[in-house]
């Protein structure tokens, strides 16, 4: 088995994949945000393209259903004038009996670059990885539980964009950490970057066991967990990956777990307030919190596509 390490750099240490946040090392992740820094503008400009991936074939391969992520990608693509294949699952040859893998094998003979990949199974995107062609990349969009490394990149980029000194920093993830593959890539580019005090907020349902031993500190109690905090990161309540009843209601969490204007004054004046999406206004974060002054929610949106550019530019080399 490759290790995760050497299976996402090439024998002369370039990005190939990217596939996880873990064991990737805080000079890459400030390596992805530097770039993305010279994308930051390109959605501003007129003509909004740039030709870095013109000649490139971009295949959004896609088993969950997604909006935002996708969409990000797409736009990160063609923003570099590459070529884009939305590849719908649900009616694809995949759905009607044909192995992952060769699903993987016919694109691959229609001379496609990159698979950005999204699955509900954990270690799908590592496998694909494993699989493909020497010149083809592959970037995880999520997969199963384990990671969303582009979802934490465009987090700790907002987080830079506003408070850079990382090693200063509080920061709390609230809500569903247990289903959570943003939670989990969160805390590990967090701590790569240095942050020394890192909590997790969730009722005991919704956490790991020995939470821990991801180098955080948990807590039960919102008010406590939000105290002189810098940043706090809500989670979407993952209804969808929930067994058994892990909550009494909806109702009941927001009760005790709903980030309000109130609970929110317990954390510092210039405290930033996000969110990866999609909310659940009233369950999550009240809407005066989700629209309110503190918060960073759509900026996350847009850097997400400067992120997603950084790294597809980084792993087919066209940057280097």
């Amino acid at each position: 088995m490759i290790p995760v390490r050497d299976l996402q750099l090439d024998e002369q240490g370039r990005l190939r994949h990217f596939l996880t946040i873990d064991g990737l090392g805080a000079e890459w992740l400030r390596r992805i945000m530097d770039t993305a820094e010279t994308f930051a503008s390109v959605g501003e400009r007129q003509v909004k393209k740039v030709p870095l991936l013109r000649g490139k074939t971009v295949v959004n391969l896609f088993f969950e259903t997604s909006t935002r992520t996708r969409t990000t990608f797409e736009l990160a693509a063609k923003r570099l004038s590459a070529d884009v294949l939305n590849i719908n699952v649900a009616v694809s040859a995949t759905a009607k009996g044909e192995t992952l893998l060769d699903t993987i094998r016919n694109l691959e003979a229609m001379s496609v670059d990159m698979f950005v990949v999204r699955h509900a199974d954990s270690g799908a995107a590592h496998f694909i990885a494993r699989h493909v062609a020497p010149h083809v990349s592959v970037i995880n969009a999520g997969d199963g539980r384990h990671a969303h490394p582009t979802q934490a990149l465009l987090d700790v980029f907002t987080i830079r964009r506003h408070k850079p000194e990382f090693d200063r920093l509080r920061v709390a993830i609230v809500g569903d950490i247990l289903h959570s593959r943003v939670a989990r890539s969160q805390i590990q580019a967090l701590k790569a970057l240095g942050v020394p005090d890192v909590r997790v907020v969730a009722p005991k349902t919704l956490l790991p066991v020995a939470v821990e031993t991801f180098g955080v500190k948990a807590f039960h109690d919102l008010g406590e967990g939000l105290e002189g905090v810098d940043v706090v990161i809500m989670l979407r309540l993952q209804k969808e990956r929930m067994e058994g009843a892990l909550l009494p209601s909806e109702r009941e969490y927001y009760r005790c777990f709903g980030l309000t204007c109130e609970r929110l004054a317990r954390a510092k004046p210039d405290v930033l307030v996000m969110h990866p999406g999609p909310i659940n206004r009233g369950v999550e974060i009240s809407s005066a919190v989700a629209d309110g002054a503190r918060s960073v929610i759509l900026e996350q949106v847009s850097h997400g596509i400067a992120i997603r550019m950084a790294v597809m530019v980084l792993a087919m080399r066209s940057g280097q």
